[in-house]
């Protein structure tokens, strides 16, 4: 009881960390004069996955691996698998133009380059870790190059400025409670997977990354609510590559991560670039660039049989 009591505190942690991160940074940055399309980009999608970041670097100094990778691996799986799922379950969404000229091919390519790295030999180098980041730097530096615009769920986010002492204070507050958060939330999985007996990959895979991906689900289930087109399909698979390419790959930069469940390679991996694949022909089938109840069933079931076959 202990543990499940660390690991939802620690959840809450991290949710309301992330949220105050987030809130500070944009201020931060629209006091700067930085453009907005910059911030959609950069600070923003920084901030909303630094709960999956600190939980990795944690896990991974505190001699955890698998919880790192896990909780990566997860979260990718979960966003399409149950974040989107809900979201098109609930109203139907229209999928951009760049799904299939700039955002679907770019996931796929940063889900092949963490598979070709630690598939064969089981270990995120560090020299991995910094190719994963200069490839992460090279999309950005495309993307702002074309002027692709800026994640719509953050649109209005930080436009009311705050006084300086609350964006320092939300700044602080945000870091020591992610941190906190990452502590409970580890030590509390870590007593969960010894109670019941499995690995931490399982309960990374599971609990805590959807744990960390709450926050974009809380965002699309509001967007819905609010009849607005917040959470796009591009935002997600967004999300996706910025975990892979920044969460992982910074974390293997400040040390490597090794795979000591190899579950993660039988099982896991292949079960995040399959539904990363299926997206494409749903996407397309049976109405083009729309996602639809259907849609939303098949990526449930298949999250479904996922969580089934992995914990079993």
């Amino acid at each position: 009881m202990q543990d499940f009591l660390h690991v939802v505190g620690g959840l809450l942690l991290l949710i309301a960390g992330g949220n105050w991160l987030l809130k500070s940074a944009v201020d931060l940055s629209l006091k700067l004069n930085i453009p907005k399309i910059v911030i959609g980009m950069t600070v923003v999608s920084f901030a909303t996955s630094a709960p999956e970041l600190i939980v990795s670097i944690n896990a991974a100094l505190d001699g955890f691996p698998d919880l790192a990778l896990g909780n990566v691996v997860g979260s990718n799986i979960a966003n399409l698998g149950l974040v989107l799922a809900i979201t098109v379950l609930l109203s139907p969404i229209s999928v951009k133009r760049s799904f299939y000229t700039t955002d679907w091919p770019v996931m796929m390519l940063a889900s092949l380059l963490f598979f070709g790295f630690i598939y064969f030999d089981g270990i995120l180098e560090q020299y991995e870790g910094i190719i994963m980041v200069i490839c992460l730097f090279l999309l950005l530096v495309y993307l702002l190059r074309f002027q692709k615009p800026a994640v719509d769920a953050e649109e209005d986010v930080g436009t009311i400025a705050l006084p300086i002492y609350k964006t320092v204070l939300f700044l602080g507050l945000g870091g020591i409670a992610l941190w906190g958060g990452s502590e409970l939330l580890i030590n509390g999985a870590v007593g969960m997977a010894t109670v019941f007996g499995v690995s931490e990959r399982v309960i990374a895979i599971t609990v805590v990354s959807v744990g960390t991906s709450i926050p974009e689900l809380a965002a699309s289930i509001i967007a819905v609510i609010k009849k607005e087109k917040a959470i796009s399909l591009g935002n997600l698979i967004g999300s996706n590559i910025f975990n892979l390419l920044a969460v992982l790959g910074i974390t293997a930069i400040i040390t490597p991560v090794k795979v000591v469940d190899d579950g993660l390679l039988s099982n896991d991996i292949f079960w995040m670039l399959g539904i990363s694949f299926i997206i494409l022909p749903l996407v397309f089938i049976p109405k083009g660039l729309r996602l639809g109840w259907r849609d939303g069933l098949i990526l449930v079931g298949i999250y479904l049989a996922f969580v089934y076959i992995t914990i079993s």
